[in-house]
This record gives C-alpha cells, structure tokens and sequence, in this order.
C-alpha cells in the first residue's frame, strides 16, 4: 500500500505491454524508473505517482535502434502527452510543448518532459531509455501564483475538472499510438509533422546550452532525428535531441 497522500481508489488502466507502479510521493518517478531500467527491468513498466499538486510519471523503453534515432520516443511521448491533455481540457485551452521539453497550457509553464539514457553516445544502441513527464496539477498550498506570471498550473487554466488519473491513462494510450507509428516511415514522418506544428519557438529568437557552451539565433525548424536547426548570422548550428539528455551530454 502506497504512504501518498493521494491514494488512487483503483490503479490505473494501461493499455497492453504497458504496466504500472506507483511509488510514494517523496520518490521521484523518473528516477525510480532510470533505477528499475538499470536493474533490469521490462520494457513498458509506467512508475508515477499523483499528489494533490502534481502528477509525475515516466515510462521505460527498451530501443532497437541507435540513440540518435531512439530519442523519437521523447517527442512521441511529448505529443501523446499534449493529444490527452487536449481531449480532456475544455476546448479552448490551448496545449503547446517546446523543443527543451517543457509543456505550456494557455502559453504558460505548466510542466515538463525528462529523458534519460543507458548512454549518451548518438551511435550507440541504448540498454533502455526513459521518458517522464511532470505535470503542475494546482498550486502548492503557499504558493502565490501573481509572483510567477509565466508559471502555470491546470487548475489555474480552467482544467481543474480533468482527472490525473485518466490523464495518465489516456497519456499512456496516446503515447503508445505514436510510438508505434514509429516502425514506418509514414509515422515518423507524421509525428514529425504533428510535433513540429506545437513546438512554439519555431521562427523566433532561442538560446540554448550544449557542450558546455551557448547558443544563440533564430530556431529555423528540426532534422530527420528532431535536432534543432539553429541560425546565428552567417553561421548555422545542429544541436541534437540528445543533448536534452539528463545523464549527460554525448561526448
């Protein structure tokens, strides 16, 4: 029996090779799962866990395929996350995510996609790969929400009706659809596109960290393996999805 102070009535309905594990909430579920992926475990295994102001959940996958290409699960995962925020919000809150990994309702902060790996080398075939997400659910009880405009939260933006519980759920179902439209090329080409169509900083100015070293121009649009095309002047920049990576930048 799980000490959170949010006991679910019932665990989670996932669909099939998926399989849950809600831990307490003083453990982080994404650290849980990189733990679990390390020791061994199978592929699908959803470690959340869900508070009165939080969700956190991350899902563990087993690739076949190079990291560089791999990471594609960060962003199938990204936007099965926003197609079940956007079915169960009302319809005229707005769900964007951008290219760091960050979720946006109603263009503010409102939560956060994570990734992880067994390695950080883009060539390598990684032991297993995890995906989280964070998501803010209402504000922290000494929270002041006027002293963080850009911080958000779904009972802020009119969400304070949609289920976390079925959110997971109908995050893992999306999810799960988009990760397997990537053994195409149709699907990936149409997660590319969907994707694409929700990042928000496509076309403006983006500043963002690799390799010890910052980067700074117009975010021009992203290639086949979803790496941002940077433009500084005369200079063009490829920073790979890879370097979102927690467990280190590729050498």
């Amino acid at each position: 029996m799980s000490d959170n102070i949010f006991e679910l009535d019932t665990p989670p309905c996932f669909p099939p090779l998926f399989h849950g594990q809600e831990v307490d909430a003083a453990i982080d579920p994404f650290d849980k799962a990189r733990a679990q992926a390390t020791l061994g475990c199978d592929s699908g295994l959803i470690v959340y866990s869900i508070t009165p102001d939080m969700l956190r959940a991350a899902i563990v996958f087993a690739p076949e395929e190079p990291l560089e290409s791999a990471m594609a699960a960060l962003c199938a995962c990204g936007l099965g996350f926003q197609n079940a925020l956007g079915a169960l919000a009302p319809p005229e809150v707005a769900v964007h995510l951008t290219w760091s990994g960050a979720i946006r309702v109603n263009a503010a902060h409102c939560g956060q996609l994570r990734a992880a790996a067994s390695t950080a080398s883009p060539s390598a075939i990684p032991d297993w790969l995890v995906v989280g997400v964070e998501l803010r659910l209402s504000p922290a009880n000494d929270h002041d929400p006027g002293l963080t405009p850009e911080q958000t939260t779904l009972a802020q933006e009119g969400c304070g009706a949609v289920s976390p519980q079925r959110l997971l759920e109908s995050w893992s179902r999306h999810a799960l659809v988009w990760i397997n439209r990537l053994e195409d090329s149709a699907g990936r080409k149409a997660l590319h596109q969907e994707w694409r169509a929700l990042i928000e900083e496509i076309g403006k100015p983006s500043t963002v960290k690799w390799r010890n070293q910052t980067y700074s121009g117009t975010f021009l649009g992203v290639d086949e393996n979803f790496g941002m095309l940077l433009r500084d002047g005369e200079t063009s920049h490829l920073i790979p999805l890879t370097s979102r990576l927690e467990n280190g930048e590729a050498p």
